[in-house]
């Protein structure tokens, strides 16, 4: 796994532009290398700001949005078209403006879809979604290209929160959770295994309520205790912040690169 690399911006807004721009690079690079592209995408303030962000984007149409396979780090397990589902906010703030190929908008099933109250069903069928996409060998999720998580301020991402049993999870890619300590407390998420099978994970913190979060997970937390402290890309493990995230950052040991 990779070591943390870290930007810091000056506000949450720039970290939005600046993030985007890259995105949009690693997306034509990885087309141009594979033909397609594959990223996971989070919600939350800062993974919605990122899309806005891209959506106004002057390189977004370099994208071949046709070629490019979209999945969910986690979900709230909620109605189909539920305003605080993930896939919903995604398709307000970018989703529904661009191209894409709808069989490769891979969206977390919803509660009133076929397997109703039966949230680790829904999980197992994700999970298998992401092993058919991966195919033989592939290890039961796809290499994604980018994965993006957002970080909570008790150290979460996806719907990994410190200490519950998904956290745990070693085996399966995908797990439902229930009693979560943020609402809703019924969700799908990513484990750390699928996570870590990412090339490049970028986590976005953004906001004094995310600082101590980020200094905690980059000073040696373990995962169990901060998930975002386990999740790593294969080649590169990037922290994109602003100024006020990292405002407890110890620089001595992570010292950021200021953009």
């Amino acid at each position: 796994m990779s070591a943390p690399q870290l930007v810091v911006h000056r506000d949450k807004e720039l970290m939005a532009q600046a993030a985007a721009a890259r995105l949009i690079t690693r997306i034509v690079d990885a087309q141009a290398a594979r033909g397609s592209a594959s990223v996971v995408l989070t919600g939350g303030r800062n993974g919605n700001g990122l899309l806005a962000a891209l959506g106004s984007a002057p390189a977004r149409d370099a994208v071949d949005w046709s070629r490019l396979d979209l999945w969910w780090g986690d979900e709230r397990y909620l109605p189909d078209g539920d305003p605080e589902r993930n896939v919903t906010q995604a398709r307000e703030a970018l989703l529904d403006r661009v191209p894409l190929d709808p069989a490769r908008v891979h969206a977390m099933p919803a509660s009133d879809g076929p397997y109703g109250d039966d949230v680790e069903a829904a999980a197992a069928a994700y999970a298998e979604e992401l092993a058919a996409a991966a195919g033989p060998g592939g290890g039961g999720v796809p290499a994604f290209d980018v994965l993006m998580l957002g970080v909570g301020p008790d150290t979460h991402v996806a719907s990994l929160f410190p200490e519950l049993p998904a956290v745990h999870e070693t085996e399966r890619t995908v797990v439902g959770v229930r009693g979560a300590p943020k609402p809703p407390p019924v969700r799908i998420s990513l484990t750390l295994p699928a996570i870590r099978a990412a090339r490049e994970v970028w986590l976005l913190a953004a906001g004094e309520d995310k600082a101590k979060a980020a200094a905690i997970a980059l000073s040696g937390a373990g995962e169990l205790q901060a998930p975002a402290a386990g999740a790593r890309g294969r080649s590169r493990t990037l922290w994109l912040l602003d100024s006020a995230a990292a405002s407890e950052l110890p620089r001595s040991l992570y010292p950021p690169v200021t953009a």
